[in-house]
């Protein structure tokens, strides 16, 4: 990777996030606000802005891709975002990467993130894996566990028991082309999370909402500075979003805001 640089918003110091929007995208208000909860100073910026303007890319240090349904999912999840991404900003998005800076997508950005082939990043004339529909054949909105499983990612920094998070997708299932890449995948330790019971253990439906392949929820690339993750960390990053906060107010931690923190951190490194 080439050097990092933290690029800070105006005079407040604090990091620069660009939560881009597109047609269909939902959850970029929340996220930009998880981001401005753990330290960052996020702005909301469309995808039409940033191909006027990709200097935009060079000037912060988070790039994130918030959960939705860009274009009415038309196509298929997150397509063409994607498509949209690689043919207006290939080379800006190649450079941020490859300069270390983070990039984080959330359901609908994981989605995009695997479509444009920034994850799992390996330079692949033919895409290794997708999210395709969920097995159920349905919308899926719950909460579940998620046990982290990678020292090479930097949003999971010191999350070492399984968190709870928010699901809410038809297309979440994380599928691989063959065995082969999927033990690629866990040799390079680019698996993030797993779908567990909240002990830590292997799950079926519904713990595992979608039906994904050894029940993978999370990877990241194999610098572990881009991520993608079908939960919502965003929509845990208070208390009162814990379905139970009355019965569990001696729970200090929400469990998503942690994410976002090591991701601040990692800016700022």
């Amino acid at each position: 990777a080439g050097s990092r640089k933290l690029f800070f918003a105006g005079e407040s110091m604090r990091p620069h996030v660009l939560v881009l929007r597109a047609a269909g995208s939902n959850c970029d208000v929340e996220t930009a606000h998880a981001f401005s909860v753990a330290g960052g100073e996020a702005e909301r910026i469309h995808v039409n802005r940033v191909a006027e303007k990709p200097s935009l890319l060079e000037e912060t240090s988070i790039l994130v891709i918030p959960g939705g349904f860009t274009y009415g999912d038309d196509v298929s999840a997150g397509k063409v975002l994607a498509n949209e991404l690689m043919t207006r900003l290939s080379e800006p998005l190649l450079r941020f990467v490859e300069r270390g800076g983070l990039v984080l997508g959330i359901c609908n950005g994981f989605q995009v993130l695997v479509k444009t082939g920034l994850l799992p990043g390996w330079n692949e004339q033919t895409p290794s894996c997708t999210l395709a529909g969920n097995l159920s054949g349905k919308f899926e909105d719950r909460w579940v566990w998620l046990k982290p499983g990678s020292s090479r990612c930097v949003y999971t920094r010191g999350i070492e028991k399984p968190i709870y998070l928010p699901v809410a997708h038809a297309e979440g299932r994380f599928t691989a082309s063959s065995l082969e890449v999927l033990d690629r995948l866990e040799t390079s330790d680019q698996v993030v999370f797993r779908y567990t019971d909240a002990l830590g253990n292997d799950v079926g439906y519904p713990g595992n909402p979608n039906g994904a392949d050894r029940s993978i929820a999370a990877i990241c690339n194999v610098s572990g500075r881009v991520m993608g993750m079908m939960p919502h960390p965003e929509r845990h990053i208070h208390p009162t979003h814990h379905p139970q906060w009355t019965r569990n107010a001696s729970r200090s931690r929400p469990d998503g805001l942690a994410i976002f923190e090591n991701a601040i951190r990692a800016a700022q490194e």
